[in-house]
């Protein structure tokens, strides 16, 4: 017989998850009485691995072969913590670590507690909203834009179902300089399209005047790109997406600028960059090894310097400046921002950030890009404290996209699944839980249809050239209106890249990244992500409800949300055979071989989202 203890079952911790300072958690330990124990304790450990204390456990009762061990702590500071258990018996004592969701002694991982400000609040309009990301160039083009201040050299593509580009050009540089003439006043009149599947929260990737068709080298932050339109372009955008009740989310992206821009001006375009020396406003923004030839940039980039983020004259102009760009675009309409590369940006910054933020518009939401779990994350040797200090209202949940995609894939059985969504479900605070970032394809990542069909590991021009085969489609079609239920009944914002809901292929970029098959859609996958996007929007059970995974292996799993004593439940057959499934209500199924009143048959490959 084991110890038991799983930190994410009531019967041995309470409450749930987070913590508040002061706030009492109690934990339960149940060791078999052959072990003779005669004391326990809970130990504490501060986030640098030093011990905090000790608090004594008192059996309890009795039940069974086992004797039930209680202990309760509080935390009187906000900070990440972790504790195991000390256990001495009549012949020896030896610590309790965690092993799963088992426990082993003398080794294992410690258990992780967050404890969070009291006053931690994010948006209540994001909590379960559905977001749609735009890359701009490649969604739809309306009319001509003025591009006499377009930086070049640049070229658009003739022919709207092109491939981007991707070689590189004589001196082996890939430029990123192909357009496809995608704008703001594109975007505009397709918002009805895009609010027919539930869509609150519109994201567009970057905006401001760059060089390059991803817009991550910014030239000017105050300025949208001549390709997308005009600012008073922007300000309609968001008027129009108000009008529909869908809130506009801008990138930021404020580790780097561009080398071509106003502030490091490295082709001498402007005036007055860093470049210039001394005597220019910006200089102090960047940090030269060499002036002016050498200096930090992003990932070795020369075109995308680095910005030193807590140089007080960058943080006015981010932050601080009454027309400071953050400012700037939340007085034109936006609705908040995601951050770029956030784990480069410094807690001083993120704070004060996140502060102006919530001086302009209470309920402005704040995402940061981080690929791993945000709450224990260390980045550059610095332990985050994106909740536990309050930074952030949102992060994007890569680890929720790779585990729906490995399972619907048939690489996992469901256990693996299940653990990573009891484990972000755990150490999220549920205010942030509930508007998580949930994506299956981003501008970064191969597009999900792509990645469940052909996970295709070859050169670039091979996957430029590389399409899936009909069989290949149906059953990667198959598998993503799985990906899609999972990623609409979990907690969070179910986040569609552009066109996904139509069906399209593609690699990595820039292959994510090709134009949206307008005429082209896959109609039968477009009116499926409608449903799912109407049956979230319309739910306050998948919009606020608590989440529990309440089955998961041989290829099945079985999610239910529960909100003001209602439920609705997820079922996802994997596995090789036929399921049948007691419903009360059927919501919406996928491959259901039968439709009874009070049942359904699920193929292998089916789901089905139900009222119990």
């Amino acid at each position: 017989m084991r110890i038991l203890f799983n930190s994410k079952q009531t019967d041995f911790k309470t409450p749930f998850g987070v913590l508040k300072p002061a706030q009492t958690c109690t934990l339960h330990l149940h060791i078999p009485a052959t072990v003779q124990t005669t004391s326990v304790c809970i130990v504490l450990v501060n986030e640098d691995g030093s011990e905090l204390r000790r608090e004594a456990m008192q059996l309890a009762r009795e039940q069974g072969p086992y004797e039930i061990y209680t202990g309760s702590f509080a935390l009187d500071a906000c900070g990440l913590y972790f504790y195991y258990f000390y256990i001495c018996t009549r012949t020896t004592d030896f610590p309790l670590y965690k092993q799963g969701d088992d426990t082993n002694m003398c080794q294992g991982d410690l258990w992780q507690v967050s404890c969070i400000p009291p006053d931690y609040h994010v948006p209540d309009g994001a909590a379960g909203a559905v977001m749609y990301q735009v890359f701009p160039d490649r969604y739809y083009k309306s009319g001509d834009c003025d591009l006499s201040g377009k930086l070049g050299p640049y070229w658009v593509h003739q022919n709207w179902e092109e491939s981007p580009e991707y070689r590189p050009d004589r001196t082996g540089e890939i430029k990123n300089n192909d357009f496809f003439g995608g704008n703001l006043r594109g975007v505009m009149e397709k918002l009805p399209e895009i609010q027919k599947m539930g869509v609150e929260y519109l994201y567009l990737n970057p905006i401001f005047m760059a060089y390059s068709n991803h817009r991550y080298d910014t030239c000017d932050y105050k300025r949208v790109d001549p390709m997308l339109g005009t600012e008073d372009d922007f300000r309609t955008l968001c008027e129009r997406a108000h009008a529909l009740g869908m809130r506009v989310i801008l990138d930021g992206v404020f580790s780097h600028t561009g080398s071509d821009s106003i502030y490091f001006d490295a082709q001498r375009r402007f005036g007055g960059g860093a470049l210039e020396g001394e005597g220019s406003r910006y200089y102090a923004w960047y940090d030269f090894y060499h002036f002016p030839d050498r200096y930090n940039c992003w990932w070795g980039i020369h075109t995308l310097p680095c910005v030193k983020k807590l140089e007080p004259s960058y943080m006015d102009y981010i932050i601080r400046d009454d027309d400071s760009v953050i400012a700037h675009w939340l007085r034109l309409g936006a609705d908040g921002f995601r951050l770029d590369v956030v784990d480069e940006l410094p807690e001083p910054f993120l704070r004060a950030l996140r502060k102006r933020l919530r001086e302009l518009n209470p309920e402005a939401l704040l995402i940061g890009e981080v690929w791993e779990d945000a709450s224990n994350k260390i980045a550059y040797d610095v332990r985050r404290t994106y909740f536990t200090g309050a930074e952030l209202d949102s992060v994007m949940n890569y680890p929720w996209r790779t585990a729906i995609l490995r399972y619907c894939a048939g690489s996992d059985d469901g256990g693996a699944l299940r653990g990573v969504i009891e484990a972000i479900a755990e150490n999220y605070p549920p205010q942030v839980l509930a508007c998580v970032m949930n994506s299956l394809s981003t501008h970064d990542t191969a597009r999900a249809l792509t990645w469940l069909a052909d996970p295709f590991h070859g050169t670039r021009e091979e996957k430029a050239a590389r399409w899936l085969s009909p069989e290949q489609r149906r059953v990667g079609l198959q598998r993503l209106r799985m990906a899609m239920a999972l990623q609409f009944v979990l907690p969070g914002m179910p986040c569609i890249y552009y066109g996904d809901e139509a069906g399209m292929e593609g690699y990595e970029d820039p292959f994510n990244r090709r134009t949206y098959p307008w005429g082209r859609e896959d109609t039968a996958l477009k009116g499926f992500v409608q449903r799912l996007g109407t049956l979230r929007r319309d739910s306050e059970i998948l919009r606020l409800g608590s989440v529990r995974v309440t089955g998961a292996g041989e290829g099945r799993i079985r999610i239910e949300r529960e909100f003001g004593g209602k439920t609705i439940a997820l079922f996802c057959n994997n596995g090789r055979n036929l399921f049948r499934l007691s419903v009360g209500k059927l919501l919406l199924g996928g491959l259901l071989e039968s439709v009874q009143e009070d049942s359904v048959l699920i193929a292998p490959g089916g789901f089905a989202i139900f009222e119990p």
